[in-house]
């Protein structure tokens, strides 16, 4: 087996204090592999990076031009959202289209991973509802697609419902990989997640960011849920999220979605590439600093946002800085002249 390659590392004085190590595939539409590192063949659960991908249906399906879902509800079930206002306000819009309320999602509550959201309803003496969860946007998305092409909701998380079943087709389609009960296990918000190579997953994402290798639907489905996600970045993350961040200050250039235990996709469409990334100790923050340097590098890009996720100052509490956090030096642009140069 391939081993891993260090990805990022965190300093504390003149000491390395933690590695992270993890792989990388760079692949473009047509299946060619432009860069890898570490193992990319052994299967992982993506998790919530597929999100785009999963929402394809809801637009091949009719559903979204049926209820005349906004941009922001589009890139709102692409999303692994943060729980603020906006975000339950557009899920609970969503639903409302076909007479549903928050008591037909399946995922579960949790109170806001934004900490200003949570404290707010705290203080209000409300509890957190299936809204607030970070992948209500998808799950209602899921409801939406149910009752717009007439099936029954209620279970809809089941994989054998036919909802389920429509999205494990479409992403073994956009995959090349089966999705079947040998893959698959459950996600953190009661979904089925199928465990797929990481090339395999870095494959998808350069078809949706061109188009190329998808169905003429699912091409045209793929360009409107980029555009959305690109319009509405706020909607995918939120507030200092990486994803909301980054598309905000490289939009239309780059997409990117994290996924849960280290696993994070980007969207090059004007290069034509898909990238998928999996820190094998589940680090975001590894995660994140690999994304920023191979955006740098395939994308081109110079920019600060990218500089600031590449090395970052750790301090502690009382504002010290104490160490850092920084991507590999063998990832760094400058390892790379095409973008040092650039």
């Amino acid at each position: 087996m391939t081993q891993d390659v260090l990805l990022a590392e965190a300093t504390r004085g003149n000491l390395i204090e933690s590695r992270h190590y993890g792989a990388i595939s760079v692949v473009d539409a047509h299946g060619k592999t432009v860069f890898a590192a570490g193992d990319v063949s052994t299967p992982i659960y993506p998790r919530s990076t597929v999100k785009s991908l999963q929402a394809l249906p809801l637009l091949t399906e009719g559903a979204a031009d049926k209820l005349s879902l906004p941009d922001e509800a589009l890139a709102l079930a692409c999303a692994s959202h943060q729980g603020e206002p906006a975000h339950t306000a557009v899920a609970a819009d969503m639903l409302g289209r076909v007479g549903m309320d928050y008591t037909a999602l399946e995922c579960g509550a949790h109170w806001p991973l934004d900490a200003r959201s949570g404290r707010a309803l705290a203080c209000a003496g409300e509890e957190p509802t299936t809204l607030h969860n970070c992948c209500s946007g998808k799950h209602a998305g899921f409801v939406c697609l149910a009752c717009a092409t007439g099936q029954n909701p209620e279970h809809y998380i089941r994989p054998t419902h036919p909802i389920m079943q429509k999205i494990a087709h479409t992403l073994a389609e956009v995959t090349g990989v089966p999705h079947t009960d040998a893959n698959r296990g459950t996600d953190g918000c009661a979904i089925p997640t199928w465990a797929i190579p990481l090339s395999a997953l870095a494959l998808a994402f350069a078809r949706f960011a061109t188009g190329t290798g998808l169905s003429a639907d699912q091409a045209n489905a793929a360009k409107r849920l980029r555009t959305a996600q690109l319009a509405h970045p706020f909607m995918v993350a939120g507030t200092g999220e990486f994803d909301t961040v980054v598309m905000q200050a490289l939009a239309p250039r780059v997409i990117t979605k994290m996924g849960a235990e280290g696993v994070r996709t980007i969207a090059l469409p004007e290069k034509g590439l898909g990238i998928a990334i999996k820190c094998r100790n589940g680090s975001v923050q590894a995660a994140e600093a690999v994304a920023a340097a191979l955006i740098a590098r395939f994308n081109q890009e110079d920019h600060p946002i990218l500089a600031h996720y590449m090395r970052r100052e750790l301090k502690n509490w009382n504002g010290s800085v104490v160490g850092e956090f920084r991507v590999s030096s063998n990832l760094a642009p400058e390892q790379f002249p095409s973008v040092a140069s650039s």
